[in-house]
């Protein structure tokens, strides 16, 4: 891994590549890994999906992804439909789906980088969510929903998570 994220992350900062572009957040609050905890804990295949039987619903959080692109993101949940063969490095599979707590002062990196950047990228399902205000926004490809969580929310690799 990079000499420079290393060093970002051992003085708390959580540094990411966008496109070229440096986006750097201090490590999450209680709030934020609280609210990624829940989360995490509800993902399961969803009973009425068709496609669940096909995806393990893999869940990481807060692990390095290298894209295609060469851009290097950490999201705060990275579902996969497999177990990533990487270990010990960046993951260079890329998720089904991200969901992304939002951080107060740090909306923009998850509501105005984030989703384009996501869906850019193949990923079928960007979900953001803002434990300050409950509002939670769906992302694909074709379509935003905004809904008030508690909800959940079927996504199209087969899980399912309560936001």
């Amino acid at each position: 891994m990079d000499r420079r994220l290393l060093q970002a992350h051992e003085l708390g900062i959580r540094l990411e590549m966008v496109a070229g572009l440096p986006i750097w957040e201090p490590q999450p609050v209680l709030k934020h890994q609280r609210a990624v905890d829940r989360i995490r804990a509800s993902l399961e295949p969803a009973a009425e999906s068709a496609l669940s039987s096909a995806c393990d619903c893999v869940h990481a959080a807060d692990v390095y992804i290298t894209f295609p692109d060469g851009s290097l993101k950490r999201p705060d949940i990275a579902i996969f439909c497999r177990e990533p063969d990487e270990e010990e490095e960046a993951i260079t599979l890329i998720p089904e789906a991200v969901i992304e707590v939002i951080s107060k002062g740090y909306e923009a990196k998850d509501l105005e980088i984030g989703p384009q950047f996501y869906l850019a990228q193949g990923i079928k399902d960007v979900v953001v969510f803002n434990p300050y205000t409950l509002l939670v926004l769906h992302v694909r490809r074709n379509r935003v929903h905004r809904q008030l969580s508690p909800v959940t929310i079927t996504l199209e690799c087969g899980c399912q998570c309560t936001v």
